[in-house]
């Protein structure tokens, strides 16, 4: 077997936490969601005055982040309509998905939405980079 990294209930949490600072310091409550590798949901919060529709569609982001092991957002408009609808909605190309790599491993994945496209990736960006090892997008 050859070992890898993984992204742990700790790290996932850091991740968050960062993220959450920086959506405050922006004045911008968001929906931040963090998944392992796989895309499976290992954190996720919703801070106060942040979107209801933008829960899923941080999950989402994270989702697709993680299954491409690439930032989301950065296709063009049609290939995005083919990408939701092939999977049923299950993933996007929406701005502010984005993998967490951690030497060549993808271990993870942010997910950021509430706010503009830009602010979500500021905050997803500021929320990685709160692992030290991670690769900064």
């Amino acid at each position: 077997m050859v070992p890898t990294a993984r992204l742990t209930h700790e790290g996932a949490l850091r991740v968050l936490r960062a993220g959450i600072e920086k959506a405050e310091e922006m004045g911008v409550p968001q929906c931040i969601a963090v998944t392992d590798a796989a895309g499976r949901l290992l954190a996720f919060v919703r801070m106060d005055g942040a979107k209801f529709l933008s829960i899923r569609t941080s999950i989402r982001k994270a989702m697709s982040a993680a299954s491409s092991r690439e930032p989301t957002g950065g296709s063009d408009q049609e290939h995005a309509v083919r990408l939701a609808f092939t999977t049923g909605g299950r993933l996007t190309n929406l701005l502010a998905g984005l993998p967490i790599v951690v030497g060549d491993d993808v271990v993870g994945a942010v997910g950021v939405s509430s706010g503009t496209g830009e602010q979500d990736l500021e905050v997803a960006l500021a929320a990685i980079a709160a692992l030290s090892d991670a690769k900064r997008w």
